[in-house]
């Protein structure tokens, strides 16, 4: 494969504010492999850590951003004999320090070495995939079936989230009422997520109906749009006063993690995928008592990159509908204007640092 020296990539420069740039193209080291960026997806977490950097991120002007991407092998490192060149992959964000006591249990995500100059999770302590060219360790790579094109691989990882969050409540919801909070891109893959282990009913709660009718239409049993319905009120009668035995939060709002809790039955689980960025009020009296708990989940561990590439490519699970738009890396601010503000009814946005052929508008669709 022909690679030339220089790329294009976004740079983070200063808070919120991103610039094509050219920039030397990175070399793969041993266990690492140089890939060709075919796809990567806007996320909430860009947005936050563009605003206000996080933990051991690269200082503005050295970091490119994007940690949900796909692409293409393109240059091997030493001692790499896993993939070959043109091999098609999926990527997991973190890789860890590999060498803490949670990561050596498979905790990567959970690094103790986190922000340090040990730790590495791609597009947030290293650079990501806002660019032509990417390198990954061989350990965050997944190949990819012929039947999932690049740009739903590069919602693999909010898949390998949602499952992993899945894992950390027991796995098991076959027959269960499932609550879903929030009709964003983890939300609604939970809903999906959630019927094909067996949920008896999924309720999804938001205020946004362009998002709830694409929850409708990929499972969710029942749709409720806070605005006209009180989400307590139709949960507890559809389940005769009882409660969710699953309650999934997704929105990172103020007042969602006290709904999700109120709206658990006793002995009922609650999962916080969505990240509130200021403290939240929560009545603890209502967990202790009625016997609720708590799990969180952040990232995709536990291999669930794996288990997400093998349940797109096998059918069960389709994550083309929430990919809506799609820019070139020029447009990379445009991109995100579309997904922040949800513009033309954005879910996903994509941005094609490869592609040059647009639409008149700009946009590939």
């Amino acid at each position: 494969m022909m690679i030339p020296g220089i790329m294009q990539a976004a740079v983070l420069v200063g808070p919120s504010r991103l610039e094509v740039k050219e920039v030397a193209i990175p070399e793969p080291g041993p266990m690492e492999v140089l890939l060709k960026v075919e796809s990567c997806a806007c996320c909430s977490t860009d947005v936050a850590l563009m605003e206000k950097p996080f933990a051991g991120q690269p200082p503005f002007g050295s970091f490119i951003p994007g940690h949900e991407y796909a692409g293409t092998v393109a240059a091997l490192g030493d001692t790499v004999d896993e993939f070959e060149i043109g091999d098609r992959v999926a990527v997991e964000a973190h890789l860890g320090c590999l060498r803490c006591k949670n990561c050596r249990i498979g905790n990567y995500t959970a690094c103790l070495n986190y922000g340090s100059q040990k730790h590495r999770a791609n597009g947030m302590t290293a650079n990501g995939g806002f660019a032509q060219y990417v390198v990954n360790n061989v350990n965050t790579l997944h190949r990819l079936p012929a039947s999932i094109d690049f740009n739903e691989a590069a919602l693999i990882t909010n898949l390998g989230c949602v499952l992993y969050g899945f894992q950390t409540l027991g796995g098991y919801v076959a027959g269960d009422h499932v609550a879903v909070i929030g009709p964003g891109p983890l939300g609604l893959i939970s809903v999906q997520v959630a019927k094909t282990l067996g949920a008896e009913r999924v309720y999804l709660i938001g205020t946004r109906e362009s998002r709830l009718n694409v929850g409708a239409a990929t499972g969710a049993d029942r749709i409720i749009n806070v605005h006209n319905e009180d989400p307590l009120d139709v949960v507890f009668k559809e389940t005769h006063g009882v409660g969710a035995d699953f309650v999934i939060e997704c929105s990172g709002g103020q007042d969602a993690p006290m709904m999700a809790i109120r709206i658990a039955k006793p002995m009922g689980k609650i999962l916080l995928l969505g990240i509130p960025y200021t403290p939240v009020s929560v009545d603890f009296a209502e967990l202790i008592q009625k016997n609720k708990s708590i799990h969180t989940a952040r990232g995709e561990g536990w291999s669930n990159v794996a288990r997400a590439v093998s349940m797109v490519g096998s059918g069960r699970i389709t994550l083309k509908p929430y990919v809506t738009h799609a820019f070139p890396l020029e447009k990379i601010s445009t991109a995100f204007k579309t997904f922040s503000e949800r513009i033309g009814g954005a879910v996903k946005v994509i941005v094609k640092p490869n592609v040059k052929d647009l639409g008149p508008s700009g946009s590939l669709f």
